[in-house]
């Protein structure tokens, strides 16, 4: 199994919880990456921020990256170090429905969606 220490950048494209464990979802030019931040790994502060990190902020992320059959391009990170970089205060597109004229006026944003098609 391969396993190496790397330091990454880029947009946190979506996030989600479970306890002890923050799955923060990574993306940059080349795709997208889930970095698992286990509280049992990394400080009060670093879970805290990942806790706390928003939709499309831009951070650095240092850990262990693994392969794992289960995960979008086959690999994960263990997360051992977070930093926040800029944060996106209130990105306005989410993961939910918008009306076309609402995506048409925020088109600048929205080319960051998989689904940036409009579909009549």
């Amino acid at each position: 199994m391969l396993v190496k220490s790397v330091t990454l950048k880029g947009w946190l494209f979506n996030k989600r919880s479970s306890g002890k464990v923050k799955f923060l979802i990574l993306r940059d030019g080349s795709g997208y990456l889930q970095c698992i931040v286990f509280k049992g790994n990394v400080s009060e502060e670093v879970f805290q921020l990942a806790d706390s990190v928003s939709q499309e902020s831009s951070f650095e992320i240092t850990g262990l990256v693994k392969e794992e059959p289960r995960a979008v391009g086959g690999y994960e990170l263990d997360a051992t170090d977070l930093k926040l970089i800029g944060d996106s205060n209130e990105y306005p597109i989410t993961p939910k429905e918008h009306g076309i004229e609402f995506l048409i006026d925020n088109r600048h944003l929205w080319i960051r969606s998989k689904k940036n098609k409009l579909q009549f």
